[in-house]
């Protein structure tokens, strides 16, 4: 596994991506942070804490399962959070975006919730290989990958950071 950056690089890019987020949205009080289950919940909670700190505004944080979205195997029976979201910026927050299919799937989730008045989508790493046409308003590092390839993104633990896993490892 190879170290592609460190939980400071990560840090650094989450108050970019932040300060993004704050010049292109002007009413702030009527954002909401939305973590995608589950390594979107801790990148939005360190966005929150960077919104509080940099612009002085509290936003909240809705955790989402998209487990009953997914158009794969991967579809399970799930439950939505109890929130309105109508006339709200939702900014769809995840680790990883790569075939698009779970950006897809919280939307149609979102939209059950209320009709948002805005979607945008923050991650902290864009790989590529869409399947669909999505793409993220904010994104931390693009890092290309082969198709094999993994990206994880380790939050907390003995060594926070970004990894790239190849297939032969």
């Amino acid at each position: 596994m190879i170290c592609l950056f460190d939980q400071d690089t990560v840090s650094k890019t989450l108050r970019r991506m932040t300060h993004e987020i704050i010049e292109k949205n002007e009413k702030l009080d009527e954002i909401v942070l939305i973590g995608i289950l589950k390594k979107g919940v801790p990148i939005a909670e360190m966005i929150q804490e960077n919104i509080r700190t940099y612009a002085n505004t509290e936003v909240p944080i809705v955790p989402l399962d998209i487990s009953m979205y997914r158009d794969d195997e991967k579809k399970t029976q799930g439950s939505l959070p109890n929130v309105d979201l109508r006339g709200k910026t939702c900014i769809l927050v995840d680790d990883v975006l790569f075939t698009g299919r779970t950006v897809r799937a919280a939307m149609d989730a979102l939209v059950d919730l209320g009709r948002p008045k805005k979607i945008q989508l923050a991650v902290l790493v864009d790989r590529g290989h869409r399947e669909l046409p999505i793409r993220a308003d904010y994104v931390g590092k693009n890092i290309p990958t082969a198709k094999e390839e993994k990206i994880l993104v380790n939050m907390s633990g003995e060594q926070p950071g970004v990894y790239l896993e190849r297939k032969s490892e």
